[in-house]
């Protein structure tokens, strides 16, 4: 670790912090997506998608917190600066988190009567979760920003992501379920689509406008022609996921994994693009990543638990993604 440079610590964190987010996106994004999806779903229904996500859900959250706990050792100034201004989204966020963990125990354990109950109140946690991380990825896009058309990006941002979200999780459980609800499912993606696309072009026009720096970045040349294919592959993964769901109607061989591969394409290369667009800065216009850095000798300390517990979080997973392979069975608690 000594052989490591001072200055290259940081973007070692920095680079960890955003593959635990990124994770955190797709994986969470997934059963997030799918508690979403469960509104105006019959009781049969709602306990297969239950069924799709129950071996994942829970461990998926993990990646959260080793973003969080990154920031929070690594980071330390700037995890005060990010968690002070999002202070009542990330309070609501956890709040709609705990309600679905909760919701998820109880349903199977309530009499039958109260089911519904806490079916909806999982779906709800789901919502809540799911604006708020919007809400807080617009609001970080715009440094915090309290205008009022920040704050109206920052709700659109919401809205979009909500969405993608509910695209991961339609993805998901065309994967996972088959007959009636993944004909369903189909349906749900490809509304979905739209909404999503409208999400990024927001917040590639936003993105730029609301800093010279970053347009700079990405209009000024040869990084405008070293860039294109970024959009470009955005673009064609969308138009090529929406027509792959139109043909899902007209034939059986599709892969059935090949949309959720091409939606978490999308959510790499928007990571890409926003990864590229604020580095070196880990509060926009504020903190580059050096200046919130902690000192070179507790990032040395930090790093060896991350190597210790970084491959066993990937190991873990993908266990029990190989284990529980395939479609999902009957749900059953005994």
């Amino acid at each position: 670790m000594s052989a490591i440079p001072d200055d290259l610590l940081p973007v070692i964190f920095l680079g960890l912090m955003g593959v635990a987010m990124l994770l955190y996106a797709v994986l969470d994004g997934y059963d997030l997506g799918t508690g979403l999806l469960m509104a105006g779903k019959s009781e049969v229904h709602r306990d297969q998608m239950i069924a799709s996500i129950g071996p994942f859900w829970d461990a998926n959250e993990t990646w959260l917190v080793l973003g969080v706990g990154v920031l929070l050792v690594a980071f330390p100034v700037a995890h005060g600066v990010i968690l002070g201004a999002l202070y009542i989204p990330v309070t609501l966020m956890l709040a709609g988190l705990i309600l679905r963990g909760v919701s998820f125990d109880f349903r199977a354990k309530a009499q039958a009567k109260h089911k519904n109950l806490w079916d909806c109140c999982f779906i709800a946690g789901s919502l809540l979760a799911t604006l708020t991380q919007g809400y807080m990825l617009g609001s970080y896009i715009t440094g915090f920003s309290q205008t009022l058309p920040a704050i109206l990006f920052a709700l659109l941002s919401a809205l979009c992501v909500t969405c993608a979200y509910m695209l991961m999780g339609a993805c998901w459980l065309i994967l996972k379920t088959t007959d009636e609800l993944q004909q369903q499912s189909i349906k749900s993606a490809r509304r979905t689509v739209p909404l999503t696309a409208l999400g990024l072009v927001a917040v590639s026009i936003v993105n730029p406008l609301v800093s010279p720096e970053i347009l700079q970045k990405w209009l000024s040349t040869p990084q405008i022609f070293l860039l294109a294919p970024l959009p470009i592959a955005t673009a064609a993964l969308l138009y090529g996921l929406y027509r792959l769901l139109d043909r899902y109607t007209e034939t059986s061989n599709t892969s059935e994994a090949r949309p959720l591969m091409m939606t978490t394409g999308v959510f790499i290369l928007a990571f890409i693009g926003l990864a590229y667009s604020f580095f070196p800065m880990v509060v926009p216009g504020q903190l580059t990543v050096w200046e919130a850095a902690s000192s070179p000798d507790a990032l040395r300390i930090i790093l060896w638990g991350c190597l210790f517990t970084l491959p066993t979080i990937l190991g873990y997973t993908a266990l029990s993604y190989f284990l529980f392979r395939g479609k999902s069975t009957a749900l059953s608690y005994m």
